[in-house]
């Protein structure tokens, strides 16, 4: 490729994923203040969707200013009755993220952006839609204790890739998008680009 691809973050997964189509990015972490710019657009009554895409962006233009080629920016947020899910501090608010999502169906707004020279040049939101089954606290329990610290890295608390398939009883939309990255359309936009084969 002879356009630079860079991940304006620091997750392993989304890299991950990125490596496994073929698409060789340097991954550097924006340091951007994700909680105070998430309390800003609560306080202004954004919508979960908005901030999704606004903290996507926020992480592309940091990046690209510094960076030369493409920078993707990614973001996820869990929303439910129109509320904002937050990865979990520790194990007993994973718990307490199943407790609010079981019996219930939920979206993950997952939003990613494209920046050069410093602006955005292409984005794109996918809102795949989880129904998750009826969970006891015997099971949400165990569930916990078994998966451990890596529920503390996911909005939902789950990890659909491993035991999380346990949890649900119908997904709507595609499995890259739920594990972080829309991969789909991004691949398709670099091709567009002429920076992966057509």
């Amino acid at each position: 490729m002879s356009t630079a691809i860079t991940l304006a973050s620091g997750s392993a997964s989304r890299r991950a994923l990125l490596a496994a189509a073929g698409v060789d990015a340097a991954s550097v972490r924006p340091n951007v203040d994700e909680d105070s710019a998430r309390a800003a657009m609560r306080a202004d009554g954004m919508s979960v969707r908005d901030q999704a895409m606004r903290l996507a962006e926020l992480k592309a233009i940091k990046v690209s200013r510094s960076t030369e080629g493409l920078v993707i920016g990614g973001d996820q947020m869990l929303s439910i009755d129109r509320d904002a899910l937050d990865k979990p501090a520790d194990l007993a608010a994973a718990a307490d993220h199943l407790r609010r999502l079981s019996g219930k169906a939920h979206t993950l707004e997952t939003a990613i952006v494209i920046c050069e020279n410093g602006a955005p040049v292409w984005r794109h939101l996918a809102r795949p839609k989880l129904t998750m089954r009826p969970l006891s606290e015997a099971f949400i329990a165990a569930y916990v204790e078994q998966v451990g610290e890596p529920l503390l890295a996911t909005v939902g608390a789950y990890q659909l890739e491993g035991l999380g398939a346990q949890l649900f009883t119908a997904i709507e939309g595609d499995y890259f998008s739920i594990l972080g990255l829309p991969l789909l359309p991004l691949l398709d936009y670099l091709r567009t680009r002429g920076v992966l084969p057509s």
